[in-house]
């Protein structure tokens, strides 16, 4: 009798054990998720890019890709809105329109990949992806020719097809706009601009496909006032900062995550 009350004392105080465990894991993965999220939304506030090539690869390293998709959709198009109500002014209808209309074309297939893609091959892809823009925002290739607004289709094209799969529109936008050569305001409101269009139609597309459930919504909701904070001091921080330096920063790191998600697929 006495050992059988010994091995349920025992047996609780493992239970226990194992709760406190389990409850510091969530606690430490909702800090991790409110620090990459108050980052990465003062880093955006400030330059005007990057939130979803910073965010999307830490949080899906954490909760995987197809969670991480759709919560990232959300928290992005949150910071998309209030951004672009800073920026409109700005806005040059002619500018977007071609691309507006591309990226809707390409949203769809995105969404088709995360759905059927393996996830270690959306990584590497994701991983490809940030190692190459990083390298050319560090090579700074400001200086080639200007080229015809023609590409606008293809450029608006596969910023809806990785807006949808990994909420990265911003590549071959940024690439497109610098070989426009559009004045600093304009680029930054266009991007605001298009950013929102790709993350109202992503954000409908994971409604439509059902991924839109309640622990992502859960996860969302602990973000948002990270998202709010990073914002509010992104843009008290903005005439302080200097950009370029700060820029260049975030781009090795947006290396040296591309990196890390290569190397942890390839492990």
């Amino acid at each position: 009798m006495k050992l059988r009350q010994q091995n349920r004392q025992a047996d609780l105080y493992r239970r226990i054990v194992s709760l406190n465990i389990v409850q510091m894991n969530e606690c430490f993965i909702a800090l991790l998720l409110v620090t990459i999220v108050f980052f990465a939304a003062f880093e955006q506030t400030i330059t005007g890019f990057g939130f979803s090539l910073i965010v999307m690869p830490l949080v899906s390293l954490v909760l995987g890709i197809r969670t991480a998709a759709p919560v990232v959709a959300l928290t992005a198009l949150t910071l998309y809105v209030v951004n672009l109500i800073r920026h409109r002014e700005a806005v040059r209808v002619s500018q977007v329109v071609r691309l507006s209309l591309a990226l809707a074309c390409g949203i769809p297939v995105g969404i088709w990949a995360l759905s059927n893609v393996i996830e270690s091959a959306i990584k590497m892809l994701l991983g490809a992806l940030l190692i190459g823009f990083a390298y050319y925002s560090l090579a700074q290739r400001v200086s080639a020719r200007l080229i015809s607004k023609r590409w606008s289709y293809l450029a608006g094209f596969l910023a809806g097809c990785l807006g949808g799969a990994y909420n990265t529109p911003g590549p071959p936008l940024i690439v497109y706009g610098t070989l426009q050569r559009w004045e600093k305001e304009e680029f930054r409101a266009a991007l605001q601009f298009l950013f929102f269009v790709t993350g109202v139609l992503t954000v409908l597309s994971h409604v439509l496909t059902g991924h839109l459930t309640m622990p992502v919504l859960t996860i969302y909701a602990y973000v948002l006032p990270a998202l709010l904070l990073g914002i509010i001091a992104g843009a008290g921080a903005d005439r302080w900062i200097d950009k370029r330096r700060f820029r260049a920063l975030v781009n090795v790191m947006i290396l040296i995550l591309g990196l890390s998600l290569v190397v942890g697929v390839g492990r």
